[in-house]
């Protein structure tokens, strides 16, 4: 049994305020506390660099900042300073700012595989338009989504293949279908059944793990990532359909330019937002002229309602993601984020097998960008073992729903992160071995994001 408790009071409160007013009790549904221990879910005062206070006073070591939006740590120095110089210039006006100009032409050198963008304030957003434009520039209605990947988009083309379609209309629905990541020949497949039908292909160009070998276009391209993004690219042209990438989350973390600058496979459209902000909210759809300037002015032919968002060009975040964009490159985070990443993945993986639960615990994932699985005593994903090694983490003083870094990481959180691992292996070895964690979750277990009940 647990003897060691770990209580936060006051979050507990704020969250009871927090669900009195806020459906879910926050604004993303993986911040919800029902993504943590029961009564272990931090409501945070502040942060600074890799660290976050919560109102208890606690603090710990942070990961996934901002799902994954805070790649340099947060109140990072050149972002704050670059913000505070377009606060008293005024941040919203009946025309466009000169800002926005700066701002498009820095995104366009650092992702020069883009000839145009435009500016949001969310991903959603964003991954909309492409969607859209797509379908506009086509005329074709169904959108063919990567299947194996987890979120898209807030709108009814995603939400309604999840499994939280409520409020959606099934002929909705019926327009999106699903391909497998890695797999060419099945996605030859798909868009061979839905000759004529398809606009587009979306997907993130990377998912947790890289293709298998084996899944390649019939033509034997594909065996490696490189391979499989070369092979959908020549899929879309084949079967007339545009390829998009949804580079939130490999956005910066793979290289300033996203995948598409690491392996070289240019897509129609894509979209960039969390890092590119550092937390203010700001995202991007960019890609071909041809493309891009159907939801502008300077063409014969039928406008698309594009993107018309009155904040999307606030001059604040607009200054944040150029100073994003200049940190990353003159001060090489993305190399950072790897080194840390590896540090930490080497770590968690010793100490998983120094306390037997090496088979148990999974780091997976490209080093900037890691995520864990939690396993139980037959090898099977488990709700439960990761209530318990979340609670052990949390008492700890590390605060980690994945092991994504920030650059504010230093070697020294690194070492006290896989110190606080060893600890909760020991407490998942004993679980195993008597075949129940039960006597070590403290309440519920934590729950999937997506699922049809509350």
């Amino acid at each position: 049994m647990d003897t060691e408790e770990f209580f936060l009071p006051r979050s507990r409160t704020a969250n009871e305020r927090l669900h009195a007013m806020i459906p879910g009790g926050a604004h993303t549904y993986a911040k919800g506390d029902d993504q943590y221990p029961e009564n272990l879910a931090p409501v945070i005062s502040h942060g600074r660099g890799a660290h976050v206070w919560d109102v208890d006073g606690n603090r710990y070591i942070e990961y996934g900042s901002g799902l994954r939006s805070v790649s340099l740590g947060h109140a990072h120095p050149r972002v704050i300073e670059a913000v505070r110089r377009e606060l008293d210039r005024g941040s919203n006006f009946v025309r466009p700012s000169i800002v926005e100009v700066e701002a498009a032409e820095r995104f366009l050198a650092t992702v020069p595989t883009a000839e145009m963008v435009k500016f949001a304030k969310n991903g959603s957003d964003v991954t909309t338009a492409a969607v859209r434009l797509a379908r506009a520039v086509t005329g074709r209605p169904r959108v063919a989504i990567c299947g194996d990947q987890p979120f898209f988009s807030v709108d009814d083309w995603f939400i309604g293949t999840t499994p939280m379609p409520a409020g959606i209309p099934a002929a909705t629905t019926e327009l999106t279908v699903a391909f497998p990541y890695g797999d060419l020949a099945a996605t030859e497949e798909l868009l061979t059944r839905y000759e004529g039908e398809v606009a587009c292909l979306i997907l993130e160009p990377v998912g947790h793990t890289e293709p298998s070998p084996g899944s390649q276009l019939r033509s034997g391209r594909g065996d490696h990532t490189s391979g499989y993004l070369a092979g959908l690219r020549e899929l879309a042209d084949r079967h007339g359909c545009v390829l998009i990438f949804d580079e939130m989350i490999t956005g910066f973390r793979w290289s300033e330019a996203g995948a598409q600058g690491l392996y070289g496979v240019v897509p129609d459209l894509s979209t960039f937002g969390k890092a590119l902000g550092n937390g203010f909210a700001v995202s991007a759809l960019a890609g071909r002229r041809e493309l891009m300037e159907r939801g502008g002015l300077r063409h014969s032919g039928e406008r698309v309602f594009l993107l018309s968002t009155t904040h999307g060009a606030e001059t604040h975040s607009l200054a944040a993601a150029m100073a994003v964009q200049t940190t990353y490159v003159e001060e090489g985070i993305t190399a950072r984020l790897h080194a840390l990443g590896e540090r930490l993945a080497a770590g968690v993986r010793d100490a998983a097998a120094g306390m037997g639960v090496g088979d148990h615990i999974l780091v997976r994932g490209r080093a900037s960008n890691l995520v864990f699985a939690t396993l139980d005593e037959h090898g099977r994903p488990s709700q439960q073992y990761r209530t318990l090694f979340l609670r052990r983490l949390l008492a700890g003083g590390v605060l980690a729903p994945s092991f994504v870094v920030s650059s504010a990481l230093d070697d020294a959180d690194i070492d006290r992160t896989v110190d606080v691992v060893a600890q909760a292996c020991a407490v998942y070895r004993k679980a195993l071995d008597v075949g129940d964690p039960t006597p070590w979750l403290g309440g519920r277990p934590v729950k999937p994001v997506f699922r049809r009940l509350a």
